[in-house]
């Protein structure tokens, strides 16, 4: 138990201060010894972090008494788990084939270069994480984007930048 977790990156007075661990102890004692218990923690885990970074996994392991190994397996096997920070919205540009058809290889495009990421990344302010999607069932618009549940048709990359824009500025205004 000991050995994994003098391998964590992670300091324990970064920890200690840091509530969301004590969230996750609670999460994990409420768990230890139950049968099936691996997928509830990593989902309320992921929920306290956003994510679930290598520490964490290492606790969640140490804690249920199951290889690290396995937590990797679970999470990597999973689409519903990420190791890697998400944005707060989810960009999705749909590459099914009426939006592909449609130009949403440009939309997606332009998008990275607007974010400066590639697909599955996060921007530098850690707003939009970028991804793409098979068919949203909105063909009669195509090419599609959404974002978190907002549905943008008929996209074109010249209306990227002002997409974006609103969802920036919405979240200037929150912070003032």
């Amino acid at each position: 138990m000991g050995a994994a977790n003098k391998q964590c990156c992670c300091c324990q007075s970064m920890r200690a201060s840091d509530e969301r661990y004590q969230k996750l102890a609670d999460i994990i004692a409420r768990y230890a010894g139950q049968p099936g218990a691996l997928i509830p923690v990593l989902h309320q885990a992921q929920e306290v972090f956003g994510y679930l970074p290598q520490d964490v996994q290492v606790l969640i392991a140490e804690g249920l008494d199951v290889p690290l190994s396995e937590v990797d397996g679970v999470i990597t096997f999973y689409s519903l788990f990420t190791s890697q920070p998400k944005g707060k919205y989810t960009i999705g540009v749909c590459m099914g084939t009426a939006c592909y058809v449609k130009g949403a290889a440009a939309v997606l495009e332009e998008l990275k270069q607007q974010l400066g990421v590639d697909v599955n990344g996060t921007s530098a302010d850690g707003l939009f994480t970028l991804n793409v999607t098979r068919c949203v069932g909105a063909c009669g618009l195509a090419p599609v984007m959404t974002i978190g549940e907002d549905v943008y048709g008929r996209m074109k990359p010249e209306a990227v930048r002002e997409i974006l824009d609103k969802y920036i500025q919405a979240e200037q205004q929150a912070k003032a």
